[in-house]
């Protein structure tokens, strides 16, 4: 076996692999499928979120949505405080990319992370509040930070005004849901969603600036990156993890796909230096007059 499709093989091993493991973590297909269509992040751009909704910050003072509104955009992260999952990694990712920018937390923008988990508590908050700060790092930011908590039912009003859409699983009392970021303007219309946990800085100071001034900005492609569950019983990942698996195998494979099928060609056409010379430079020299 030549050495292109030995890789090509290892290649389609690796898709081979992620679909068994896919098949492997899942345990009930079934509810794998039930779950994964419920979860979502719909794009609605230009809604207004209910600005009359009432929450408690890490304080644990009763505060409404709308005293966050009116004088600069908002970046929104609907997290779980206590997810083990990737809802610490969006706002890490978050604040990775928040830190390089030119404005300033409390005086440019505000970020706003609400607990869609109505059992976390003000404690809680606290604490995720005291740690994105230090990763941040810039003194007397602490005024554009915010940690909400609160009850369900304004908890699934926000989540429904932005297309948050996730799902509870009450006897392993973990969050499935997508994991992203939206930018509001300061009069609480989204202008601008980002999926994922890693956000580019440049486009996240673009879209800062364009809520600013109440523009809207256009729809991204969407890519979800669901966080489910780890289970520690049996060692098995879910939703997340599976995806991740499957979409970097199946990469991997087209990647190594593509470089077998550019060997294939140079074979065909042949190595520089190995081209059949012309008849005239093979053709013995015929001796000229008078040699």
């Amino acid at each position: 076996m030549t050495k292109p499709t030995l890789i090509l093989v290892r290649g389609l091993l690796l898709v081979v692999v992620a679909t068994a493991a896919d098949k492997a973590a899942l345990g009930d297909p079934q509810k794998f499928a039930t779950t994964a269509s419920r979860v979502g992040f719909d794009q609605r751009l230009g809604e207004q979120i209910p600005l009359d909704l009432g929450f408690r910050d890490e304080a644990g003072k009763e505060v409404g949505l709308g005293s966050y509104f009116g004088r600069r955009p908002v970046v929104l992260a609907l997290v779980f405080h206590r997810c083990p999952l990737l809802c610490n990694q969006v706002l890490t990712g978050l604040t990775r990319s928040l830190k390089p920018l030119p404005l300033e937390t409390g005086l440019d923008f505000d970020v706003l992370a609400v607990s869609i988990d109505p059992e976390d508590t003000p404690e809680v908050a606290d604490r995720k509040k005291a740690g994105y700060l230090q990763q941040y790092g810039r003194p007397g930011s602490e005024r554009g930070w915010h940690f909400l908590t609160g009850r369900k039912e304004a908890i699934d009003a926000l989540c429904e005004s932005v297309g948050f859409k996730y799902v509870y699983d009450p006897q392993k009392k973990i969050f499935a849901h997508a994991a992203g970021v939206v930018v509001l303007t300061p009069g609480g219309q989204a202008a601008q969603y980002f999926y994922g946990i890693e956000f580019p800085s440049k486009e996240l100071d673009g879209a800062i600036r364009r809520a600013a001034s109440g523009r809207v900005g256009s729809r991204i492609a969407t890519l979800l990156l669901l966080c489910y569950d780890y289970d520690a019983t049996t060692g098995k990942y879910t939703l997340s993890i599976v995806r991740l698996l499957r979409i970097f195998g199946t990469l991997t494979a087209l990647s190594l796909g593509a470089y077998v099928l550019v060997m294939f060609r140079r074979d065909r056409l042949g190595r520089p230096g190995d081209e059949p010379r012309s008849e005239a430079a093979t053709a013995t020299p015929v001796p000229g007059p008078g040699l």
